[in-house]
């Protein structure tokens, strides 16, 4: 029996050129059923009705071919497609745009199975488990990967154990919160007595209400502790002005607390004392100096009602830290991010800042201890990597490789990772 090779080009896919191969008989039936159904706005084009048109009556058929270069388009999608994030430009210049404004770097939250760069652990989480996941990634990920450090174990097995020291217990506050006035301990040490690069310190304040309606936050109790989640300092704090509302459903601080305590000016002193560790405060610099590093949860509202200064370059807030906020660049609350990154829950119930100081200083551990690429300038603001994406050099990034792009790609924001 005869058969042709006949090509068409469907409407739906536009650069597609499909073949099929029937035989004669075959054609006239289609050819009928097609005019009869379809008419003139068939999925299939003119130019296929046209060649079995031509084939019924033994005719030399029109065969459709228009040729296509898929593989120098395909190359070129391939060669305007981000390194990082994946995303793909129709033109280079707008490739090398991209990477000027991404500051994609080795530090950003990273998907162990497609190796995809993240903003944030949020949007890698929803990568990965989200409403929209990428289906390879979800599959895997849910027999091999751990869903609070979000990283990609060997084995399921291997996964049960990482998962099981991974996932932290909540601290047993009751007794050690209600402790108070312990002093201020001025021989701070790290890792049972020896120093490894500066010290870390992580603070938390308990708020009492002031003005006619309450609504004025005063520090009424503030918590210091270390590394190794020691309280350095917990003491109840007596404001500057009347207290209206003690707040004691979330504070648990009564009126007779606050009586004696020790007044905010003294505190405020105690504590930058203490965080300056005997530098002057313009002095202080982010290595090779004796400042400690101050970690928390909304540190610029807490120092503010502490009245105390303290350079940026030594505040490491979990609020603040972009790969710990939401995909819309917002905060996440700490009561979030302990639940979701430590695995047990906070702040239920009366609230104690020692709870707050250990999450934040854990949180804090975990990111410093994520294993990224040593680098000798990792930031963009590095006056070595100013000039990375200058916009005389456009002509010569145009001709780079994505992988090229990223190497010289560096990160808008200071990792953790570097404190250690």
């Amino acid at each position: 029996m005869k058969s042709t090779r006949v090509g068409y080009k469907p409407t739906k896919y536009r650069n597609k050129i499909c073949y099929i191969r029937m035989d004669h008989a075959k054609i006239d039936k289609i050819t009928t059923k097609c005019h009869y159904k379809f008419g003139s706005e068939s999925g299939l084009s003119q130019v296929f009705l046209t060649s079995l048109l031509l084939l019924l009556k033994n005719q030399q058929p029109v065969l459709y071919e228009e040729r296509m270069d898929y593989r120098n388009e395909s190359s070129e999608i391939s060669r305007n497609k981000c390194a990082a994030c994946f995303r793909q430009f129709n033109k280079m210049e707008h490739l090398v745009e991209h990477m000027r404004t991404s500051y994609h770097s080795v530090h950003e939250p990273m998907c162990g199975i497609c190796k995809k760069h993240c903003r944030s652990y949020e949007s890698l989480r929803e990568h990965l488990i989200g409403p929209l996941p990428k289906q390879e990634c979800k599959s895997i990920f849910s027999i091999r990967g751990c869903k609070f450090c979000l990283t990609i174990l060997d084995s399921p097995n291997a996964r049960r154990v990482h998962q099981e020291r991974c996932q932290l217990s909540n601290v047993n506050a009751g007794q050690l919160a209600c402790l108070a006035n312990l002093g201020l301990r001025d021989n701070l040490t790290i890792d049972n007595g020896y120093a490894r690069g500066p010290q870390v310190v992580a603070l938390a304040c308990k708020m009492v209400g002031g003005g006619s309606d309450g609504s004025l936050d005063l520090c009424g109790r503030v918590c210091l502790i270390d590394e190794n989640e020691n309280i350095i300092f917990h003491t109840y704090v007596k404001p500057p002005i009347p207290v209206t509302n003690y707040r004691y459903e979330t504070t648990g601080i009564r009126p007779e607390y606050l009586r004696d305590a020790i007044p905010s000016r003294q505190v405020q002193k105690k504590i930058q004392d203490f965080l300056c560790n005997g530098e002057p405060m313009w002095k202080i610099r982010p290595r090779g100096g004796k400042a400690r590093i101050l970690v928390g949860h909304g540190l610029d509202h807490d120092l503010d009602r502490l009245q105390l200064e303290y350079p940026a370059v030594m505040i490491r807030d979990t609020a603040k830290y972009p790969p710990l906020m939401k995909t819309s660049k917002l905060s996440n609350s700490l009561k979030y991010l302990t639940q979701a990154y430590l695995g047990y829950d906070i702040q239920t119930g009366i609230q104690s800042p020692y709870e707050d100081c250990v999450a934040t200083m854990r949180l804090y551990m975990r990111m410093r201890s994520q294993n990224h690429r040593i680098e000798d300038h990792p930031l963009a603001s590095d006056p070595q990597n100013r000039n990375n994406f200058a916009s005389w050099r456009q002509s010569e990034l145009e001709r780079m490789s994505p992988e090229e792009l990223l190497a010289i790609s560096k990160s808008d924001y200071y990792c953790w990772c570097l404190d250690s």
